[in-house]
């Protein structure tokens, strides 16, 4: 069994002042007309978000409100593992293993701990090549492998029965686990999710009219959204050398995409997500320099045959959070990769619902888990 370690995040005085002097001569082009987002982040909105976090931003307090949780890393498969694993103090406390996608850390998940701690032991990591789980050793870090990895690392921790959950790409890591170990996951809950259509000519016969606006949605995302998952699925370093040299750049590309899949109703990103939250977040992955492998996963999954839809449908119960105003996900298909037994619609969010709804998130966590377990100890 491999050695389990205890961790605390610690980042020295100089690469903080380093941070702040690099935002502080960030090159600006010059004022847009008027256009709003529909060409990318505006730079009078990024020209105030990244003075926020020059000069605003309290990275110190953040540090310390993330060492609160108890932290560890251990090392699997060649690579190191950063995770939080807080155990519950109640007899019969279902293991729940929280997967972040991309953008994020395990940060998206520190809104939702103290709803869940009572009813599950939470292990939390960071994806293989993000924050302290990176850098990357090698190539070849499809879902496939950080599954098994997550897997390897509830064995590591006595967790021989457990639910998932995940959102985003982190939806595609959960739903793989209950499909590689459906003897050891007892659920998988999903948010964030997309569900490409099916290639058959009745596969749109009877849509609903909320069906038709996801599926509209997710032409529209195809059309003119998908562009950072082109560039990550075929050329990541090339945008990693910027990512990794400019902290303002690297906040354009993923505060883009928190615009974009948060709440619809939200004007800007911070009125869906902390704003505090968000910039913790991104000084994570500057400090450890992994925004460019974060990015890379793309690329393994785009390159990877195993990854080719439709994939096996997987035999575990399979719970979907969805909301109203973003997602695109659609049960009839949804049905056709997982074993769908729990689907909820929430009126407002978007992909990050941890950090969106936190408490209608950990509601429906916990409700679900609750009907897994009916008529089955977990010990």
């Amino acid at each position: 069994m491999g050695e389990v370690r205890e961790f605390r995040i610690r980042v020295g005085r100089e690469e903080v002042d380093d941070l702040r002097e690099r935002l502080g001569r960030t090159r600006w082009g010059p004022e847009e007309p008027e256009v709003g987002w529909e060409r990318g982040v505006p730079v009078s909105y990024l020209k105030r978000l990244v003075g926020y976090w020059a000069d605003g931003f309290n990275w110190t307090a953040a540090e310390v409100r993330l060492n609160r949780m108890p932290q560890f890393v251990t090392e699997i498969d060649g690579q190191t593992v950063h995770f939080v694993h807080r155990p519950s103090e109640r007899a019969g406390a279902v293991p729940l293993l929280l997967v972040h996608g991309w953008p994020g850390s395990f940060v998206e998940f520190t809104e939702v701990l103290p709803q869940l701690t009572d009813a599950f032991h939470l292990v939390v990591p960071d994806v293989p090549g993000v924050g302290y789980s990176g850098p990357l050793r090698e190539t070849g870090w499809t879902t496939g492998r950080i599954a098994d990895t997550f897997l390897e690392l509830m064995t590591r921790l006595g967790h021989a029965e457990f639910g998932v959950q995940g959102g985003r790409s982190g939806a595609r890591i959960a739903a793989e686990m209950g499909r590689r170990a459906p003897g050891r996951v007892i659920g998988v809950h999903l948010n964030g999710l997309v569900t490409p259509p099916a290639d058959e000519p009745t596969a749109m016969a009877g849509l609903t009219e909320v069906e038709k606006e996801r599926l509209a949605r997710l032409a529209e995302f195809h059309s003119e959204g998908y562009g950072f998952a082109a560039l990550q699925q075929t050329r990541p370093a090339t945008l990693g050398h910027a990512l990794l040299d400019s902290p303002a750049g690297q906040l354009a590309w993923t505060v883009e995409k928190l615009w974009a899949w948060t709440d619809a109703r939200s004007a800007l990103p911070e009125d869906a997500v902390d704003r505090d939250l968000l910039l913790a977040d991104a000084s994570l992955l500057w400090f450890t320099r992994t925004a460019a492998s974060a990015a890379a996963l793309y690329y393994e999954d785009a390159h990877d045959p195993g990854e080719v839809p439709p994939r096996p449908r997987g035999p575990v119960p399979t719970a979907v959070l969805a909301t109203g105003t973003t997602d695109v996900a659609v049960r009839r298909f949804a049905d056709r990769e997982h074993n769908v037994t729990r689907w909820t619609e929430l009126e407002r969010g978007g992909a990050f619902l941890a950090l969106e709804q936190p408490a209608a998130f950990a509601e429906d966590v916990r409700d679900f888990f609750a009907a897994v377990r009916t008529g089955r100890f977990l010990g």
